[in-house]
């Protein structure tokens, strides 16, 4: 059993925000079968939003273009699927929660309280929906807010998860420490685009989106290694783990726990893998718990 903010996770890794998390089935199938110790709804707002036209979704060779929009059936449309969740599952069920200013972040948060879930996670990071996720994220004042509020009306942790594209994540970092954070995730989409050669058209929908899959893992494990060093609460990994020796990386650069997203794409059981990988790599290091690894790069230089 591992601690992370307060919650009791059977290993350290989660099922990220956007995947499987549609409906309580799907997460309780992710906790079940797939073996995370924890998982992350869909983004959930304050009104039901469709998202962006189709394409939508693109694989690249090196990961995954999205250009969802963050479409949702709101908090009263959500409830029951994160009640479903919650009976269904025995890990943490963290809702993700997103809103264009303090106020609806704390409206959301306060409509889902109702199903209990276990922690939030505040997207301020999606990078392609006008008006909400890094439109919130880039503004350390506005994070600093919107932190503030929701931790104001609930009373389970609350994550907030970074966009990498801003100059200096520490300085969000920070910002959503002050705000009351418990821990930060790092890090959502980087924006990208693809052009169809032929036609000249860009093929999203949306026409540009976010970047997810092993592409990003470098740029992750700077922004964890970063954050580690700048704050004193958690940072949890995400972004490109696709493999054990992915998370191990993460954690030696100061994640505490990872949450993993588009390697779900090829395999459900993902998380056992990474966790058995994990375990049997403490138990050859010698060390008794993943604590021992925990920013251990930092002690290398």
């Amino acid at each position: 059993m591992y601690t992370l903010t307060g919650l009791k996770l059977k290993n350290p890794t989660i099922l990220a925000a956007g995947v499987l998390g549609t409906t309580g089935a799907s997460l309780c199938r992710v906790a079940r079968e797939g073996g995370a110790g924890a998982v992350v709804t869909k983004s959930i707002g304050p009104a039901p939003k469709a998202g962006h036209p189709n394409p939508s979704m693109f694989e690249l060779e090196c990961g995954f273009l999205n250009a969802m929009g963050l479409p949702n059936p709101s908090y009263l449309g959500f409830l029951q699927e994160l009640e479903t969740a919650k009976k269904g599952s025995d890990v943490p069920v963290i809702a993700s929660i997103f809103g264009g200013s303090p106020d609806e972040f704390k409206e959301v948060a306060e409509g889902l309280l109702p199903g209990k879930p276990d922690a939030f996670e505040l997207n301020v990071s999606c990078p392609h929906a006008e008006g909400y996720g890094a439109a919130i994220g880039s503004n350390p004042c506005l994070v600093e807010a919107v932190t503030a509020a929701v931790k104001d009306v609930v009373n389970v942790p609350v994550w907030v998860k970074l966009t990498p594209n801003v100059s200096d994540i520490t300085c969000i970092g920070n910002a959503a420490e002050s705000g009351g954070a418990d821990a930060v995730v790092a890090i959502n989409t980087v924006k990208g685009m693809a052009i169809d050669i032929e036609s000249g058209y860009p093929i999203l929908g949306n026409r540009s989106g976010g970047l997810s899959g092993k592409a990003i893992k470098p740029i992750a494990v700077k922004c964890i290694y970063d954050l580690y060093t700048a704050l004193e609460i958690p940072v949890i990994g995400v972004g490109g783990v696709s493999s054990w020796q992915d998370a191990v990386e993460m954690i030696m650069a100061g994640a505490a726990a990872v949450q993993i997203g588009s390697a779900v794409y090829d395999r459900l059981d993902i998380f056992s893998e990474i966790s058995i990988g994990i375990e049997a790599f403490l138990k050859r290091k010698g060390y008794s718990d993943i604590k021992g690894l925990i920013g251990l790069s930092h002690e290398m230089v």
